[in-house]
């Protein structure tokens, strides 16, 4: 059902999830009001308001104005090296940003609809496993966990406020263009793809159209608070996703795997991010009737590679 007068504030709506967020909400009939460190002109029924979370300001009008909040921004997990400086502007990009919405609403005693913020599947931990975990399986405290779990608890406060609140624990997002496949296609097209480390560790993915669906549903379905995983439970290992996207590209690997301590030695720390990996289930999100629509990797794949 279209809601034409509902408006959306979108944190990080620039970003890769952002702008095919933004598009479907579009579609959808909502009106989209992007929070951006920059000035921006505005345009149709997207509008630009300004933000920053170091000095502490917002748009304070932008958040009377809004109906719900889809808090995607943080800094890129994944950009540089893990070094002390760097862990802090990752923990501190999302728990303050999400402090300073709380802070902006408290002030205005604002009601929400909904409040609906990102998190990720590396909350259980960067270990590889068989557990099969589901959102209430306990938080990990290394690096991840801890950024996750601080990122969803900043969101405590305004729950406190009767708002209903969301969170949405995604896995590795697959889309065209951007994102993980960006940096992989080149690298496999030349034929120079490989599994990384053992290859066992798991690659929990979701389609970028189904976890936009999966935001959309999160602002229809009054019924959804707390947590939510957003990943496909098909087993997919490292091995088993680089082999099925040499295949779509046409060769069998013939590289062996890039080995751990190599990673190790080039990414620090941050080699955890792929050399690890658990098993998630989404049972809860199909629970209350969500259905997706890309279950298969190689489909994903052919989709996003317009195959």
């Amino acid at each position: 059902m279209l809601e034409m007068d509902k408006n959306v504030i979108v944190t990080g709506g620039t970003g890769f999830v952002g702008k095919k967020l933004t598009q479907l909400l579009l579609e959808n009939g909502y009106s989209v009001t992007i929070l951006s460190r920059t000035a921006k002109i505005n345009s149709g029924r997207v509008s630009y308001r300004q933000w920053n979370v170091e000095a502490g300001t917002i748009d304070e009008q932008a958040i009377l104005q809004a109906d719900y909040i889809i808090h995607l921004a943080g800094e890129n997990i994944g950009a540089k090296r893990w070094t002390s400086n760097r862990k802090k502007a990752i923990l501190d990009s999302r728990e303050q940003s999400t402090q300073l919405l709380y802070a902006t609403l408290q002030k205005h005693n604002k009601q929400l609809d909904a409040f609906i913020s990102a998190s990720g599947v590396g909350i259980y931990g960067a270990i590889t496993d068989d557990v099969l975990c589901s959102e209430s399986t306990p938080v990990a405290n290394d690096f991840l966990g801890t950024v996750c779990q601080k990122w969803e608890s900043a969101a405590t406060p305004i729950a406190n406020l009767g708002i209903r609140t969301v969170q949405i624990r995604t896995g590795l997002v697959l889309g065209k263009g951007e994102g993980v496949l960006q940096q992989l296609v080149p690298l496999f097209k030349f034929r120079l793809g490989s599994a990384i480390g053992s290859g066992k560790q798991f690659m929990p993915w979701i389609h970028i159209d189904d976890l936009c669906r999966i935001y959309l549903e999160a602002i229809i379905n009054s019924d959804m608070k707390g947590p939510y995983n957003a990943a496909i439970n098909d087993g997919t290992t490292n091995s088993i996703f680089s082999k099925t996207l040499a295949s779509i590209l046409g060769y069998s690997i013939w590289l062996p795997n890039v080995p751990a301590f190599l990673l190790r030695i080039v990414l620090g720390e941050m080699a955890q991010l792929v050399l690890t990996g658990r098993r998630v289930t989404s049972n809860k999100i199909e629970a209350i009737g969500f259905k997706f629509e890309f279950t298969q990797l190689n489909l994903a794949l052919n989709n996003c590679l317009d195959k």
